[in-house]
């Protein structure tokens, strides 16, 4: 069974953030494969089962805030007994340029608050992830990393997120079906500017 988890913020009003890219990447996975979300109270967690390409797969949204991923990750990984080789955690990246895509069999967080927070509750760095890059804040007008990422993006920038976001899913299909390592060569570094 293959866990995917997109990382994001709840609420309406994070929705179209550049932090809840994650969220909608998963979301997009989900309609594409007749997915719907339910409530795991228990795993503080939106959470969907079914077959992606013949594949058992659970797709994760944690609805804790970002800042404490892992509690909700962790919880649902033991509970499923999810091997750390067949979880894949989906979030944006302020250190890749807008709409580029990474994929990594493991690494630090970056940076990455939800990230960071994954690793803490796991105990370890060897989690599979694909990384999207949002872009960063120009200096020039002052803006700060947290007000950047929760902030919407641009239309300029959404239509090439709306590029993305297909590409994305195609690259979890890809992970799902042939492995992570497939999916690197075809996907990794691959961006639409």
């Amino acid at each position: 069974m293959k866990m995917v988890v997109g990382l994001g913020n709840p609420g309406a009003e994070y929705e179209f953030t550049r932090h809840n890219l994650g969220f909608r990447i998963i979301d997009n996975l989900a309609r594409k494969f007749n997915m719907e979300f339910k409530k795991l109270k228990s795993c503080h967690s939106l959470i969907s089962r079914g077959k992606i390409n013949h594949q058992e797969v659970i797709l994760i949204k944690p609805q804790t805030f970002m800042n404490l991923s892992g509690e909700a990750v962790s919880k649902i990984v033991f509970s499923y007994r999810i091997d750390f080789s067949d979880l894949l955690i989906v979030y944006d990246d302020l250190n890749l340029t807008l709409g580029q895509i990474r994929i990594r069999k493991k690494g630090s967080a970056g940076g990455h608050k939800g990230m960071e927070s994954i690793i803490q509750y796991l105990g370890s760095e060897d989690l599979p992830r694909m990384r999207i890059g949002i872009g960063r804040p120009d200096p020039e007008v002052g803006e700060d990393c947290v007000s950047y990422v929760l902030s919407n993006f641009s239309p300029e920038e959404e239509e090439i997120i709306k590029k993305t976001i297909p590409l994305a899913t195609e690259a979890i299909e890809k992970i799902i079906e042939d492995g992570l390592e497939e999916a690197m060569r075809k996907y990794s570094n691959k961006k639409l500017i």
